[in-house]
């Protein structure tokens, strides 16, 4: 939201997480991941819950094979307000990714 008040998406509509009726968006979150060492890449994507609608879950492709989830939770505990922090956290070996290296948030909302 700018000063005079007017929103802007900053992100696809349909990638968006709405947690509580609060609206987190993906690239947000993966800009605040890519500030973590520990990491090489991330994703974020939305998944049901039964409290809040929709739940905040990050992919996350490791640098370094020690980090775990509580760290990369405790890390966004920092930089983000408490609803955007990931409920989830799912570490992989790569992520699905378009023949120009755009990452595919749909394939891994259906893992």
């Amino acid at each position: 939201m700018d000063k005079d008040g007017y929103i802007r998406l900053v992100d696809r509509k349909k990638d968006m997480v709405l947690v509580s009726g609060f609206n987190v968006f993906p690239n947000e979150m993966e800009d605040v991941l890519a500030g973590m060492d520990a990491l090489l890449e991330s994703a974020c994507v939305g998944v049901p819950d039964d409290k809040t609608g929709e739940a905040v879950k990050v992919f996350c492709v490791r640098k370094d094979p020690t980090v775990a989830e509580e760290d990369v939770i405790a890390f966004c505990r920092q930089k983000l307000t408490a609803y955007k922090v990931p409920r989830h956290v799912e570490f992989v070996t790569e992520l699905p990714k378009s023949t120009v290296g755009k990452i595919l948030r749909r394939e891994l909302r259906s893992t």
